[in-house]
């Protein structure tokens, strides 16, 4: 089934680090080197990368005090991604910064722009304190993408989507998975988060990709799953469907996870029916919803924090999505469970 992703070989973090000083540089590239060369990364790709990678660090340090993290990501369809997430004061005027020449650090002031250039994807999301307004977090999020393949692989039917999946104090096993199949015009995936931690959470959440081709409903996907799961230790879970065609939005939950549904207007929070799938649970709740030409649907693992808005992240749903994953992700995760979004973003 080489059509279906599945976090939990496609989405890896392979390397975080704290960016305290320029020193973070040289771990930074040596990891870097070693894992592209490792994977057979083209010269001139490789190049691009420890560039990027060199801004990313500089920024940090300069601009925020040393007070951010850059990491490495494996994601679906033979794509890297370096990510950066500083806790610094924010970019004021984010088009200007992105302009080389300019520069608040008596610079030459090229970084930001430099990272688009050398990127195949990137993309820049700040945020200030402002008072009156109650936020999560201040400062700036920088997302660059590398395709490892020729061809850009990234669907072209109208959603696009970003993963976010890390275990428990990064260990070795991780018990939260999504496995995502796209046909033509429809999405469907499939978000678990295994009971307990380690070893047999993961192995319980394992096989069952199957049922997104073989089930013709998220509801039958659930059903599916439930059965599934009677000999392990049990999951919850969320089956979502995205129908461009038609318009429609199904999700079908049992457990403690939860969705969102950004409009461009507001932000929707759904919850779903106490249980667990394999043991004991009510009947799934099924939620359907209409929706125009642009939106953002997230589904999120207990290890995500849910008292969060879109006030809290001023334009961070009108970003790429997999931006939108990394950064909830390390901001809104909870460091004593495994942690795990899916977002997919339409229009």
């Amino acid at each position: 089934m080489s059509d279906i992703f599945d976090s939990a070989t496609d989405c890896k973090l392979l390397f975080n680090s704290a960016t305290q000083n320029e020193s973070s540089l040289i771990l930074l590239r040596s990891k870097l080197s070693a894992i592209t060369r490792r994977m057979g990364v083209a010269d001139l790709k490789q190049e691009n990368m420890l560039l990027v990678a060199s801004e990313l660090v500089s920024n940090n340090v300069k601009h925020a005090a040393g007070r951010g993290m850059v990491q490495l990501w494996k994601q679906p369809g033979g794509v890297l991604d370096l990510f950066s997430l500083d806790f610094g004061p924010g970019i004021a005027n984010l088009a200007a910064a992105e302009e080389d020449g300019y520069s608040t650090a008596s610079t030459l002031g090229k970084g930001l722009g430099a990272i688009r250039r050398l990127s195949d994807e990137s993309c820049i999301y700040s945020q200030q304190v402002h008072p009156g307004q109650v936020k999560k977090w201040s400062g700036t999020a920088i997302f660059a993408r590398f395709y490892l393949d020729k061809e850009n692989r990234e669907a072209k039917s109208g959603f696009k989507f970003g993963l976010f999946s890390r275990s428990l104090a990064d260990e070795r096993y991780n018990g939260d998975r999504v496995y995502l199949h796209q046909a033509g015009k429809m999405l469907r995936w499939l978000h678990l988060d295994g009971i307990g931690h380690g070893e047999e959470a993961e192995t319980a959440t394992a096989d069952l990709a199957v049922h997104l081709i073989s089930c013709d409903s998220p509801e039958a996907i659930l059903v599916a799953a439930d059965q599934q799961l009677a000999s392990t230790r049990g999951a919850v879970a969320i089956s979502g469907e995205i129908d461009l065609a038609k318009c429609n939005l199904r999700l079908c939950g049992v457990g403690d996870m939860h969705a969102h549904l950004y409009d461009q207007e507001q932000i929707q929070h759904f919850a779903f029916a106490p249980g667990i799938l394999g043991r004991e649970h009510r009947s799934a709740t099924l939620l359907q919803s209409a929706f125009g030409k642009k939106c953002v649907i997230l589904t999120a693992s207990d290890g995500i924090r849910r008292n969060w808005d879109a006030a809290n992240f001023v334009s961070l749903f009108n970003q790429h999505p997999q931006l939108i994953a990394y950064t909830l992700g390390n901001i809104m995760g909870r460091i004593l469970d495994d942690q795990s979004i899916c977002v997919c973003t339409i229009g």
